[in-house]
């Protein structure tokens, strides 16, 4: 189930997962069933734990801190994207800035955590990223038990939000509003079976 993540370990990828994770598979298929407000519950919601652990390393550096909160902003419509974007960049950027590979994938898991408000197929980058922290944190040896509890958990936190989200009845941004919109992130696997 791991075998991709080996083979990055051994390379020396900075990213170990991508869509084509076996082990994201059943989560991906899930995510393609979604809602874009749904999505962004959950990637919010899920950003929490990264960005305690990032913090707890990095207590004075408040720019993951501030993506999360300006994009749940831009999700209900009290701030547009430009300064949201800002944000998200300012996240990334943190990655970039130290030096801390484990840290520094968190950073950039928050960051798509946020763009997830812009659009569905960002979700994807939050597992992505904070799955590869966990192995860095972890080591080679002893990553499958954290990685797979994790994916659980994310699995478990998007049933939650597919049942939830419409019934706290929160306000969003107009472009959240509307049900008919198909998920990109569906769209996007449905273009590379056709290749």
């Amino acid at each position: 189930m791991f075998s991709d993540v080996e083979q990055k370990l051994k390379k020396k990828n900075k990213l170990l997962f991508s869509r084509d994770s076996l082990c994201l598979q059943e989560l991906i298929k899930l995510i393609q069933l979604q809602t874009h407000r749904t999505l962004v519950m959950w990637a919010l919601d899920c950003a929490k734990m990264p960005l305690n652990q990032f913090e707890a390393k990095y207590p004075n550096e408040r720019r993951p801190r501030t993506c999360l909160e300006l994009c749940e902003d831009w999700a209900r419509g009290k701030i547009k994207m430009p300064k949201a974007k800002q944000a998200i960049l300012g996240s990334h950027a943190v990655a970039k800035e130290i030096d801390d590979s484990e840290h520094g994938a968190l950073c950039q898991a928050i960051g798509h955590a946020g763009a997830t408000v812009h659009v569905e197929t960002h979700a994807l980058g939050l597992p992505i990223y904070e799955l590869s922290a966990i192995v860095r944190k972890y080591g080679a040896e002893n990553f499958t038990e954290p990685v797979s509890e994790k994916i659980d958990y994310y699995y478990t936190r998007l049933q939650y939000w597919q049942e939830n989200t419409d019934k706290l009845e929160l306000e969003w941004a107009n472009f959240l509003v509307d049900k008919t919109k198909p998920n990109k992130e569906k769209l996007l696997s449905e273009r590379k079976l056709k290749k």
